[in-house]
């Protein structure tokens, strides 16, 4: 199965308004781990692609010479300069996309991306960054997934009103899909960049449940832009669950995340 198809530039138009408020940061003992094993000195340039309110481009900020974060969504980028603001001026963001890669960016140690690569041409991708990677340079590609413990009881509850509002997203179907979508891993395998290397740490953290309501919303395939007005009810139903799950306004999530890092064969 081919990667997902069309390419949509405006596909997080109205999730960026809550991608901070509800989507739960990298964790920065995980960043200071791939910047270490890549690794990532202050002579280096880091390429942040797909890099949407800017979350990993300010994590490697702080070991990197200068990092520069690509997405095709101004709100993305303008969510990210306001979080960069006074914090890391070695930061800086522009518009454009997997398909915008080209020599004129420069050349990196390290290229980042955090829930993006799957929206990309995936095998072209890595094509074009191969030329822009020095040759002690990697890839690394972050992800969060819920561990299965008990204090993630509450994650299928939620789960299951979110997927039926998502259901009319065919890419997010065909990502899902257990028939021929291909691992990240089996890409990067037939890439120049297939020697593989995980790094992984499991975090325990409290979370608000209005803060579920913005995570939901920051998802491209439950966004307001996407689903309208069904939105709302959406949000009704998530707010009728919560009493339960977080009686007191607060919960727990366990998350195991995990860095793919790629290096060249």
């Amino acid at each position: 199965m081919p990667d997902p198809y069309p390419f949509e530039p405006n596909r997080f138009h109205s999730a960026a308004a809550h991608y901070l408020a509800g989507r739960p940061p990298y964790p920065p003992s995980l960043i200071r781990r791939v910047a270490e094993a890549v690794p990532v000195r202050d002579r280096h340039r880091v390429l942040d692609l797909g890099c949407g309110p800017g979350q990993l481009a300010i994590g490697f900020a702080y070991f990197a010479r200068e990092v520069v974060g690509l997405d095709p969504e101004p709100n993305m980028l303008a969510a990210a300069t306001e979080a960069t603001r006074g914090l890391t001026p070695n930061v800086s963001f522009r518009q454009g996309s997997s398909y915008d890669l080209s020599p004129e960016l420069g050349c990196f140690r390290l290229v980042t991306m955090g829930r993006s690569f799957h929206w990309m041409d995936r095998a072209e991708t890595l094509r074009r960054l191969d030329p822009l990677i020095d040759d002690r340079g990697a890839v690394a590609l972050f992800h969060g997934n819920h561990a299965d413990v008990p204090e993630n009881a509450w994650v299928q509850q939620w789960r299951t009103i979110v997927d039926r509002y998502a259901t009319r997203d065919g890419v997010r179907a065909r990502i899902r899909s257990s028939e021929g979508w291909l691992r990240h891993e089996a890409v990067l395998l037939a890439s120049p960049f297939c020697r593989l290397e995980t790094v992984s740490i499991i975090e325990s953290r409290a979370i608000t449940a209005d803060s579920l309501i913005d995570r939901v919303l920051s998802m491209s395939s439950t966004s307001r832009s996407r689903i309208g007005a069904r939105a709302d009810q959406m949000v009704l139903e998530l707010r009728e669950l919560l009493p339960h799950i977080a009686p007191l306004g607060t919960l727990r999530e366990v998350l195991e995340w995990r860095a793919l890092i790629a290096r060249r064969g």
